[in-house]
């Protein structure tokens, strides 16, 4: 039995769904976009929110809307994906990288204040795994020095910190609908916006940088260019799709969260006995089971249980590798203080199999054989 690591989610609707966007408007702000953009801002409270092609444009769109120039300054953690640093890298600022906590891998919010200096123009938490960050302590920070703070919440959709959804904690806030995210676009994103005048500059930029939106609606007689501005709507192929999921939100996430607790209840015992670590969920905060990780005590046990768990048809992966110690990373960044968990402790994640429709015996499998694994 071969058990993937990844499958986006088919749901009773999807072809349908498909087939009516293609009969009725192909490109972009058609009547699905609509129906997703809508469920976003009900569901989450969001005050506004924009269905775009990607994550990485929703924080490209974010960047621009920070008023981001060359030399300025952007703190986050190394432990990420590319896409959160080159927006803001894009436009020329320089990335201020901080160590994570090792309990949740977000980034430290301890350690941000000492990272800010009159260059600084924002802070971009990334919640991994869908964890919030501590994003009082960070918001706090922010109003303190008048800085911006962009949400990189691509695996946080269903996620809450204090009871307030991720993605409008802030100025700004990311989704991802990428295939591998727990709602999918095939590719897709959302950017969430917290304040009136930015939306009419974001509506600009996402309309390659005319003021289409406002036409379309009767505000003006005619569209015309604006200011800079790219293309950032997705078909509304893509956002049927996502709208048959969007339907089954609430079941898709029981759905995850049951195999993230299995693993979690079944795991329990290898991490007690110093095998392994498991994710840790601060108080106040609830998850969407995005991910589920392990730590191995180092790198060559994870390697080994990769290869091992592989040749037994179970599908696991490593995660970032971080973006300090990468090339561009150091051409574009520094870091600031001691990388003491950054490194460290993500050579030693392993993300297991889990998607919607993942079955028990599956994960079963999987929790036998890293057993197994260590047995030996």
């Amino acid at each position: 039995m071969k058990v993937d690591f990844n499958k986006s989610p088919i749901m009773p609707k999807s072809l349908d769904y498909i087939r009516q966007a293609l009969e009725k408007k192909v490109s972009g702000d058609g009547e699905f976009t609509q129906k997703c953009t809508e469920w976003i801002k009900n569901r989450f409270n969001a005050a506004h929110a924009l269905l775009t092609t990607s994550c990485s444009h929703a924080l490209d769109m974010a960047a621009c809307l920070c008023g981001t120039k060359a030399g300025d300054e952007v703190v986050m953690a190394s432990f990420t994906f590319t896409s959160t640093a080159n927006a803001f890298v894009g436009r020329g600022a320089k990335i201020v990288f901080v160590d994570v906590r090792p309990d949740t891998m977000n980034i430290n919010e301890n350690l941000i204040e000492d990272s800010i200096t009159d260059k600084t123009r924002a802070i971009v938490p990334v919640h991994y795994a869908g964890i919030p960050c501590e994003m009082d302590v960070i918001n706090d920070l922010a109003n303190k020095y008048n800085l911006y703070v962009v949400e990189d919440a691509a695996q946080g959709v269903m996620s809450t910190y204090k009871g307030r959804a991720l993605g409008t904690l802030s100025d700004f806030g990311c989704y991802s609908f990428h295939e591998t995210k727990n709602y999918s676009m095939g590719e897709g994103g959302a950017l969430l916006i917290k304040n009136e005048d930015d939306l009419a500059n974001a509506e600009i930029i996402r309309e390659k940088g005319t003021d289409r939106s406002r036409f379309y609606r009767g505000h003006v007689d005619r569209y015309s260019w604006m200011a800079w501005g790219s293309s950032y709507l997705p078909s509304d192929i893509n956002a049927a799709y996502l709208w048959s999921q969007l339907e089954y939100a609430d079941e898709i996430n029981t759905a995850r969260l049951d195999v993230w607790h299995r693993y979690e209840e079944a795991l329990r015992p290898l991490a007690d006995r110093g095998y392994i670590e498991l994710p840790s969920v601060p108080p106040g905060c609830t998850h969407n089971a995005h991910l589920f990780y392990i730590k191995t005590t180092d790198v060559e046990s994870r390697e080994g249980m990769i290869k091992y768990l592989r040749e037994r048809g179970i599908y696991t992966v490593f995660h970032y590798i971080p973006l300090h110690s990468s090339r561009a990373g150091q051409e574009f960044g520094r870091f600031h203080g001691e990388d003491k968990y950054t490194t460290k402790d993500s050579s030693r994640l392993l993300r297991l199999p889990l998607y919607y429709g993942l079955k028990q015996d599956e994960a079963e499998k999987v929790v036998k054989q890293i057993f197994r694994f260590f047995s030996k």
